[in-house]
């Protein structure tokens, strides 16, 4: 039987970037000796207090269906605190909720691409962006980010590739798989993209809340000038520790928030209230585990970084926020799969190959910094070990 362009458009672009991570879990799962440094999911559990609030909620009965847009507590805590970190006005009509950050993104790129139409993406990207965008029937445009410029994509990059088929710019910021944070000058140069071609500003924030002392982030629906054309994704899987509840939205201008309602109801008909009467929680009372992620990750990435420079002759690039860090295995003639694939088989730790995030990555590898700090430690003895066997080889 024959399936829809879409099962082709999106051929190859689901579970084979994950075969190393399958392959180690498969191996721990056997009983192996394997240190997991693959996925970034945040090293504690859902704080107690919001794992009570949603029980609260269930058994309150907040187990109906809700609307596309979401439930109006949530709708209204989000829209207070975005008025606060950004500076300017928003309220519930601003806001549409949806089970993460994903299915957000998923449902804001319907809105602004489709078939034959160009999305303008940073390169190297997290997982799934390609996917969000061949979704629709558009285009992925890949802009390389280079490590001079601290992998933050640069507004001259982006003009070069621009034509009259481009609809949109997404953005990362805080960027996952670097942990660049773009800077406001950058920032504006962009914007002045956005204007002067009218295309769309797609922005996942979903770091913003593991930015590391020292940096500073801005979204760009703090500039005024773009605030018409400016959407920003983001959850509270890495804020509060939960991955697992999907909980997220996108905040836009109120003319696409009710363009994108029926999509929205079409796909899901809104999220679950019992979920969102926690997340109007979390969201007003802040992260009680943010500032503590920030720290260990930041701790753990120039623990990282100090000792594998002092060691081998392999080089890591410092994230400014985030759950991770690159390592350029450049210096041992050896590509990023080349690299993974043997550290896993012959050191028994397993880390993500740049290619799982594009292809400008042939030279990095992406370590996850949520494992505990014993666990890190034995992780970069047997990489500093296998990085020293192979150099002396070359």
């Amino acid at each position: 039987m024959k399936t829809t362009s879409i099962t082709t458009r999106l051929a190859g672009l689901g579970g084979a970037k994950w075969d190393l991570h399958l392959a180690a879990r498969e191996r721990k799962d056997r009983g192996e000796d394997v240190i997991e440094m693959t996925i970034g999911e945040p090293d504690v559990a859902l704080p107690e207090a919001l794992a009570e609030s949603a029980i609260a909620a269930l058994k309150a009965g907040r187990t109906q269906y809700s609307n596309g847009r979401g439930e109006a507590n949530l709708r209204d805590a989000l829209a207070e605190a975005y008025a606060q970190r950004r500076g300017r006005a928003f309220d519930r009509d601003n806001i549409l909720c949806f089970p993460g950050t994903q299915t957000a993104l998923y449902a804001v790129m319907q809105g602004v691409a489709e078939t034959g139409d160009e999305v303008i993406v940073g390169d190297p990207l997290y997982a799934t962006y390609e996917g969000v965008i061949r979704a629709t029937g558009a285009n992925v445009v890949p802009v390389p980010l280079h490590p001079e410029h601290g992998f933050r994509i640069q507004a001259a990059d982006i003009a070069a590739r621009i034509t009259d088929k481009t609809r949109a710019i997404l953005l990362n910021t805080p960027h996952n798989p670097t942990g660049a944070i773009l800077r406001r000058s950058e920032l504006e140069a962009i914007a002045a993209l956005a204007l002067d071609h009218d295309l769309w500003l797609i922005s996942d924030e979903v770091y913003e809340d593991l930015v590391f002392d020292g940096h500073a982030f801005l979204s760009p629906l703090s500039l005024a000038e773009v605030a018409d054309r400016t959407i920003a994704v983001s959850s509270i899987s890495k804020s509060h520790a939960a991955p697992g509840l999907r909980s997220g939205w996108a905040v836009a201008p109120k003319s696409f928030c009710e363009a994108l309602l029926p999509v929205s109801e079409t796909m899901l008909f809104g999220n679950q209230p019992f979920i969102a009467d926690m997340t109007a929680q979390a969201i007003r009372e802040g992260s009680p585990v943010a500032a503590g992620m920030r720290q260990r990750f930041a701790r753990r990435a120039a623990y990282l970084a100090d000792r594998i420079e002092a060691e081998t002759p392999l080089r890591v690039h410092r994230p400014e926020a985030g759950m991770f860090a690159l390592l350029d295995v450049s210096p041992l003639a050896m590509d990023c799969d080349r690299f993974a694939w043997a550290l896993l088989e012959e050191a028994g730790v397993a880390v993500m190959p740049g290619s799982s995030f594009g292809a400008h990555m042939t030279d990095w590898v992406r370590l996850a910094l949520t494992i505990p700090d014993a666990e890190l430690s034995r992780a970069v003895d047997r990489i500093c070990n296998f990085s020293r066997v192979r150099a002396a080889a070359e």
